[in-house]
């Protein structure tokens, strides 16, 4: 069983049983497609840019607001037998611009780096380009399963 600890610190996110119904749905999907076992525990944490950039200056070294972090947890199960898989932080404002940006809605794009920020605590990552088609790919096929754009076509306009 997936279990999601919620946590909304900033104003403006949708309603606290619409995220979690969205995050359930989307790490189910996830679960399914990259073949990670649905017994974990997930902290989401709901925030603003300036929470974020905080986050993102003290872990990361880098001085700036981003959509998404990840912080993995432990592989090992806790004494329930469900292992704590770790921590997604998302910005509000950053999402909200993006997903503006690029003609998406916030749902969508929010569901997206849901979708990103729980493959980052399964161990997926992009630091080079095997990496990033990997995860990408991987990514389009979980959202396509969700009727949701491939994030990562090039239009042609």
């Amino acid at each position: 069983m997936i279990q999601v600890d919620l946590a909304i610190e900033a104003e403006g996110w949708p309603p606290e049983a619409d995220i979690l119904a969205l995050a359930a749905t989307a790490f189910a999907h996830a679960c399914d497609e990259a073949d990670i076992e649905p017994s974990f525990v997930v902290s989401l944490l709901l925030t603003n840019d300036a929470a974020v950039r905080d986050l993102n200056r003290e872990w990361r070294g880098q001085d700036k607001p981003t959509n998404v972090l990840s912080f993995p947890g432990s592989d090992m199960p806790g004494p329930d037998g469900v292992v704590f898989l770790g921590d997604i932080a998302l910005a509000r404002e950053t999402i909200a611009r993006e997903a503006a940006g690029d003609g998406k809605t916030f749902t969508d794009h929010l569901t997206h780096l849901m979708v990103h920020g729980l493959l980052h605590l399964a161990g997926y990552d992009h630091e080079d380009d095997a990496e990033a088609e990997e995860m990408e790919a991987l990514e389009t096929r979980i959202l396509a399963r969700l009727a949701i754009a491939d994030p990562y076509a090039v239009e042609h306009g």
